[in-house]
């Protein structure tokens, strides 16, 4: 039977307390790399496990860390990005709400392994509780030697700093991020140089996800080949799902890697409510092509996802049922990241800006012939133009949507109305 690691402590009245953390073996990964592991083994650790970034790129972690020059003179940071600004997903909300110090230990364990004493946690501004209750736990674990100077006596100096957000989406992206924490108009940088070189204050940087850093002191206590033996070869490990939409169970589920989308919208999930179908599912928030129901069979992992046309993402999974618009579903999927364009990049800024004027004019009942050819030659237009994913992930969720649901898009345009009113 599978057993949650990442979401044991959720339920418990006291899980945010470092009392019961440390009554489930909390900070023992700490202590034991500390105790027994040099920096580049906790690397190679990390490494051999397979563990892949659950921000929503599914770059391998313990490569990243690796690309961190190790003679630099510069000081090393650790970034936590907790920003989570994509629709559909509550991950990392509910980690740092109810079991901070599996985030605190993970960035502990992840700081020391790559040379950093400076860690800083990036989140949202409007996720008040998670930044008080982080604050607390943040506050306990210096009191007990976990953070500080001379961390659980040893001569690995650490400590971690909140920076609050103010809720802009374009900050998920980690040069965005970057250049918010500088105090900066939060705009993604040009790459070549990669953080890893020089990320926050020009120096060697590291970004991580919440629940990538969580993943870490387990991988730590039980070792890699039993991360590695959870889910698919190429994309192991525990992975938590949020699920939302028209279904019966919506909530979070910690469950393998790879499990079949069927599986999780149907049995986990309940499936939708009485009389009704589902009609399609995206997987990994917003940002992730739409899936139809015919391809729910899919394994709910980055390789597999990515053969039929989507991503993992954010794992953010939001089911839609058959009395509901695709239309209206696309049109306010591209407004969301319409708003959210920071602007920097033509492709995007334009072209995101009247693909929202012809999804309005269609929804409404307005629409024209060349309407559809005019979406798909502005989706053209933003992929792979852009400087982040923002644009591409617009222009893949609208393509996608094109490519399923064209029937939909015409019978709005030849009715002149939407057949779903």
């Amino acid at each position: 039977m599978f057993e949650r690691v990442l979401l044991k402590n959720v339920d418990l009245p006291d899980g945010h307390l470092l009392r019961t953390y440390a009554a489930g073996g909390g900070y023992e990964a700490l202590a034991k790399v500390l105790r027994e592991h040099t920096p580049d083994e906790v690397v190679e650790l990390v490494k051999q496990s397979n563990l892949r970034g659950r921000g929503g790129a599914g770059f391998p972690t313990g490569m990243k860390w690796s690309f961190v020059p190790k003679q630099s003179d510069k000081l090393k940071y650790l970034c936590c990005n907790a920003d989570e600004g994509e629709p559909g997903t509550f991950k990392d909300r509910i980690i740092m709400e109810r079991d901070p110090h599996q985030l605190i230990e993970g960035l502990a364990v992840s700081g020391y392994a790559i040379g950093a004493e400076t860690a800083y946690v990036y989140i949202r501004g409007e996720y008040v509780t998670a930044i008080r209750r982080l604050e607390q736990a943040i506050a306990e674990a210096r009191d007990a030697g976990y953070l500080g100077r001379g961390v659980l006596g040893s001569d690995f100096n650490f400590d971690v700093h909140i920076h609050c957000g103010a809720g802009a989406y374009i900050c998920g992206e980690e040069t965005a991020m970057l250049e918010s924490l500088e105090g900066r108009r939060a705009q993604p940088r040009l790459k070549p140089p990669f953080p890893a070189v020089a990320g926050l204050y020009a120096s060697p940087t590291v970004i991580n996800n919440v629940e990538t850093l969580a993943c870490v002191p387990h991988i730590v206590t039980r070792g890699a080949d039993w991360f590695r033996g959870i889910g698919p070869d190429k994309s192991p490990g525990p992975k938590l799902y949020c699920v939302s939409g028209q279904v019966r169970r919506p909530g979070l589920y910690e469950l393998p890697m790879g499990i079949a989308l069927r599986e999780l919208v149907e049995e986990h999930a309940g499936g939708t409510l009485p009389g009704r179908k589902v009609k399609a599912v995206i997987p990994g928030g917003v940002s992730a092509p739409v899936i139809p129901e015919v391809g729910l069979e899919v394994g709910m992992d980055f390789d597999s996802l990515a053969a039929v046309g989507s991503m993992l993402g954010s794992a953010g999974v939001i089911v839609v049922d058959d009395t509901t618009c695709m239309v209206k579903v696309a049109t306010r999927i591209v407004e969301f990241f319409h708003h959210e364009s920071c602007g920097k990049c033509t492709p995007c800024r334009e072209g995101l800006n009247w693909a929202v004027k012809v999804l309005r004019r269609i929804e409404a009942g307005e629409g024209t012939a060349g309407d559809l050819e005019q979406l798909d030659m502005l989706c053209n237009g933003i992929f792979g133009n852009t400087f982040c994913a923002l644009g591409d992930g617009a222009a893949m969720g609208l393509r996608a949507a094109l490519k399923h649901f064209r029937d939909e898009f015409v019978a709005h345009i030849e009715e002149r109305r939407c057949p779903f009113h």
